[in-house]
């Protein structure tokens, strides 16, 4: 079966545990047991590991291993990664996919922190802190990807965000075992980042006037 390198929706197909963690001089080596997204996968691969892509290095009867880059270890809740520690896992995009979530890259942006979860009838409120440097890429009621879960913007303030988690989803990831101060994996909404880059290029230093949004098909 065909998959498109590195493209997610964001959607939890299964959590998984991570069986063990060994660093090395260079990365360090993660393998992690499951059963649902086995299926139909092979090495080389890719799955969301807590919202990082990742390749499958090696499959075994109930868990698969891959590498992880001193560069992933940096910029990743990774580099705290203990043996037991819950993950949510997602194969990576087909064809025949349906886009459930948003699209997701599986490339992560920056570590947030776990600020308080809110019980409310019939959902849950999760407050999340954001480095100030990528609050810009976030918008009310905009996507955004946390451990690997799409989920959209409820309120925001600053660089402090609040999501609303239905039931489901709160039972289905690793979202319920988050405590205060835990710390997860962020990828900001790709869309913004295009955006940015397109009115950052050279030709297009120009006031931003509703002629300008015309001519480059925002309006």
């Amino acid at each position: 079966m065909w998959y498109y390198e590195c493209m997610f929706t964001g959607i939890v197909e299964e959590i998984g545990k991570i069986k063990s963690f060994k660093k090395g001089l260079n990365g360090a080596e993660l393998e992690i047991e499951c059963s649902k997204v086995l299926c139909d996968t092979k090495i080389g691969d890719s799955i969301a590991v807590n919202g990082v892509c990742q390749t499958v290095t090696q499959l075994l009867k109930s868990s698969f291993k891959v590498q992880l880059s001193d560069e992933t270890l940096n910029i990743t809740t990774f580099n705290n990664a203990h043996s037991g520690d819950i993950v949510n896992l997602e194969r990576a995009l087909t064809l025949s996919s349906r886009l459930g979530g948003h699209i997701v890259s599986g490339h992560i942006d920056c570590i947030g922190k776990f600020l308080n979860k809110q019980k409310l009838s019939g959902f849950y409120n999760l407050t999340f802190e954001i480095p100030k440097s990528q609050q810009k890429y976030v918008v009310y009621k905009g996507s955004i990807t946390i451990n690997g879960i799409s989920l959209t913007v409820a309120e925001l303030s600053g660089n402090i965000i609040t999501v609303a988690i239905i039931p489901h989803t709160f039972e289905n990831t690793n979202l319920k075992t988050l405590k205060n101060g835990d710390f997860v994996n962020i990828e900001t909404d790709i869309l913004g980042k295009y955006v940015e880059n397109f009115l950052s290029v050279t030709d297009n230093k120009k006031d931003i006037s509703m002629d300008f949004l015309i001519e480059n098909g925002y309006v």
